[in-house]
C-alpha cells in the first residue's frame, strides 16, 4: 500500500510540474488535410493512362513562449489508396515525416530561424522548398534583409547504401524594400556551389505593385558562374497581372542554342526550384507528373503565355478558366519545340467553412515536342484547413 501511495504522490507531483512548465507556453495547433482522385491520360509517350486516389494530412504544432520566441513543427503523412504503406486493408502505415522543426526568435530588430524550415526565393523560379539551415532577417524600417543558408547535401554523411557523393550549399541574400503601400521591390543574389568544378550564381529582382483591384508583378534573373570550365549566361524573365475577373502571365527561360560552344546559354534551375503553372504541363493541382517534354515546375528552356478568367456566380462557388501556350526556348534533340495549347477549367465549391471541393479538367492539344496524342487530365480534390 505504501508503494501505491508513494507512486500516486509521485505522479501527482510530476503532473503538477508538467502543468506548471506548460502554463508558460501557448500551445498552437493547426493543420491541413486533402483527398484527391484523378486520372491522367497520354502523359507519357507510350500512351498509358494513370489513375490514383490519395490522402495527405499535415499537423502543425507551435510552442509559443512569448512574442519573440516560438518553436514551430509541421508533420505529414501520406498514403495512396491500395498501396502497402497505409492504403491497404488494416492501414497502419509507417509514413510519418517531419516537414518543419525550427526555432523562430527575435533579438532586437533581427529575426532568426534555425532548423528544418521552408523558404521561397524568386517566386520559386530559384527555390521554393523545405531545407535544413538558417534564415537571419534584420529589419530596418521598410527594408528587411533575409539571409538564407541551405545545406543541400553533405558528402561526409550517408545511410547504408545511400552514400552522398557531393557537398552542396546554397546561400542567398534578399533585400525586400517596401517603397509604398502599393509597391515592393526585392533584389537578391544567390550562390550555389557543390563538389567539383561548380560555381553557379544568380542576380535578380522581383517587383510587385497593387493599384486598387489590379495587381502586377515581374521577375528578372541573370544566371552566371562557371561549371566544368563552361561559362553560364542564362536568364529568366516573367510577368503577370490579376484584375480579379481576368488574369494572365508569361515567362521565358533560356535554353542553350549551341551545346558545342564554350558558353552555356541555358537558365539552370537550382535544386529546390518549384514554380507551378498550368495543370498538365506545369503540374498544377494534382502535381503527379508533367506531360511528356514539359518541364513541370522546374522552369528551364521554356517559354509560356497564359490568359484566364475567374468567375464567382455565388458566394460559395468559384470558376476558373485558363488557356496556356508553351514551347521550348531551344529545340530538343529531335528538332521539336512546340509543347502545345492547354485548356484548364476548375470549379471550387465551399462545402462549409474551411472545407472545399474542387473539380478539375484539363486538355492539352499536343505540340510536336509533346507527342502525337493529345493529353487529358481530370479529377476532384477535397481539402480542409484548420
Amino acid at each position: 500500500m505504501k508503494k501505491i501511495i508513494a507512486s500516486a504522490v509521485g505522479l501527482m507531483m510530476a503532473g503538477g510540474i508538467a502543468t506548471t512548465a506548460s502554463a508558460a507556453v501557448e500551445n498552437q495547433f493547426g493543420g491541413y488535410w486533402r483527398n484527391r482522385l484523378f486520372v491522367q491520360d497520354e502523359f507519357t509517350q507510350d500512351g498509358s493512362s494513370y489513375y490514383r486516389a490519395d490522402n495527405r494530412t499535415r499537423l502543425f504544432y507551435t510552442a509559443k513562449f512569448n512574442d519573440d520566441f516560438k518553436f514551430v513543427n509541421k508533420f505529414e503523412f501520406n498514403s495512396i489508396w491500395g498501396d502497402a504503406v497505409g492504403g491497404d486493408i488494416g492501414a497502419d502505415g509507417n509514413i510519418w515525416v517531419v516537414k518543419n522543426s525550427y526555432a523562430d526568435f527575435n533579438v532586437g530588430p533581427v529575426n532568426a530561424k534555425l532548423g528544418i524550415q521552408g523558404a521561397t526565393i524568386a517566386r520559386g523560379f530559384i527555390f521554393d522548398d523545405d531545407f535544413s539551415g538558417a534564415m537571419i532577417t534584420p529589419t530596418f524600417g521598410n527594408i528587411s534583409v533575409p539571409m538564407v543558408y541551405i545545406h543541400s547535401s553533405n558528402e561526409d554523411l550517408g545511410a547504408g547504401a545511400k552514400i552522398l557523393n557531393t557537398d552542396e550549399h546554397i546561400a542567398a541574400v534578399l533585400v525586400s524594400i517596401k517603397v509604398s503601400d502599393a509597391i515592393k521591390v526585392t533584389p537578391y543574389g544567390v550562390y550555389h556551389t557543390q563538389t567539383g568544378d561548380f560555381d553557379n550564381w544568380y542576380l535578380g529582382v522581383d517587383a510587385d505593385m497593387k493599384m486598387g483591384a489590379v495587381s502586377l508583378w515581374g521577375t528578372a534573373i541573370y544566371n552566371g558562374g562557371e561549371i566544368n570550365n563552361v561559362d553560364n549566361k542564362g536568364f529568366l524573365v516573367a510577368a503577370g497581372a490579376d484584375a480579379g475577373i481576368v488574369h494572365g502571365q508569361a515567362f521565358y527561360a533560356t535554353g542553350d542554342d549551341n551545346p558545342a560552344d564554350s558558353d552555356n546559354d541555358a537558365f539552370i534551375s537550382a535544386p529546390g526550384s518549384s514554380y507551378y503553372w498550368s495543370e498538365i504541363m506545369g503540374l498544377g493541382v494534382f502535381d503527379n507528373r508533367a506531360s511528356s517534354g514539359a518541364p513541370g515546375d522546374d522552369i528551364a528552356n521554356v517559354w509560356a503565355v497564359n490568359a484566364g478568367v475567374t468567375l464567382k456566380p455565388m458566394d460559395k462557388l468559384r470558376l476558373d478558366f485558363d488557356v496556356w501556350y508553351a514551347a521550348l526556348a531551344e529545340d530538343n534533340a529531335a528538332g521539336d519545340s512546340e509543347l502545345g495549347v492547354e485548356f484548364d477549367g476548375k470549379l471550387t465549391y465551399t462545402i462549409m467553412e474551411n472545407l472545399t471541393a474542387e473539380g478539375v479538367f484539363a486538355y492539352l492539344i499536343a505540340g510536336d515536342a509533346t507527342g502525337d496524342e493529345d493529353v487529358i487530365e481530370g479529377g476532384v480534390r477535397f481539402s480542409l484547413k484548420f
